[in-house]
């Protein structure tokens, strides 16, 4: 049994709410519920620090679980995410796990099932957070080990200076940051590297992180300014 984690249930049926949080907290667990979208934002916001997993649900009556998802894993990238919804067409789960989602579970649910699930996932995450890293749509960087591990489970290590770049572009998500700025902060002043060389470290970074590199997601390039990693 897992004890001492707190679980945010977001589920806007109130009788599949009371027995979620009836359930884990016979299992061990603490348990925060919110029924709307709304109130999910103000649960998670005043919770965060303390969040190990959250429960959601994709049909709220205001804000769609999609869109919380996407708020939550920019606020608390290695926060795990379980949808739990009626909705059970693939196109629904592949948005999902794309969006960073752990796991998907479809109503209704083997509630037996959903709490094994969600114990091996908290062991899971407890095993592989790590101090130093920065985590985004089942990606990892470990920047101590400049180890990274990619959306299909691959490890792979990279050089200093490509991890001295993720590093620059992670800390300033949904900024641009310049060419200047980066051959200022990764080279020296007698070395000269040219604009290409940037444009090629990001085009093996869409390699590795992207599920589609010529449509990236993450590592954008504007145009005459710089790049810039996103997360929306």
């Amino acid at each position: 049994m897992i004890k001492n984690k707190t679980i945010l249930i977001i589920e806007d049926e109130a009788t599949l709410a009371a027995t979620l949080e009836l359930n884990l907290q016979l299992d061990g667990f603490y348990t925060k519920i919110a029924n709307t979208g709304n109130n999910a934002i103000k649960e998670f916001e005043q919770n965060k620090n303390n969040l190990n997993l959250i429960l959601l649900d994709i049909m709220l009556p205001d804000v769609n679980g999609f869109e919380l998802c996407k708020q939550f894993k920019l606020k608390k990238p290695n926060i795990p995410v379980i949808f739990l919804s009626a909705r059970n067409q693939s196109i629904d789960k592949i948005e999902g796990l794309k969006l960073g989602a752990d796991d998907y579970v479809t109503k209704p649910f083997e509630l037996e099932e959903l709490l094994l699930r969600i114990n091996n996932l908290i062991k899971r995450t407890e095993k592989t957070v790590i101090k130093n890293a920065f985590y985004f749509g089942n990606n990892s960087i470990n920047f101590d080990s400049f180890e990274i591990e990619t959306y299909t489970g691959e490890k792979i290590h990279l050089s200093k200076r490509e991890i001295g770049l993720l590093k620059i572009l992670t800390s300033k998500i949904n900024n641009v940051v310049s060419r200047d700025e980066i051959i200022e902060q990764l080279w020296h002043k007698d070395e000269n590297p040219s604009g290409r060389t940037i444009d090629n470290y990001i085009l093996n970074f869409r390699k590795l992180f992207e599920l589609n590199p010529k449509e990236p997601k993450y590592f954008l390039s504007i145009r005459s300014v710089g790049y810039m990693f996103e997360l929306n």
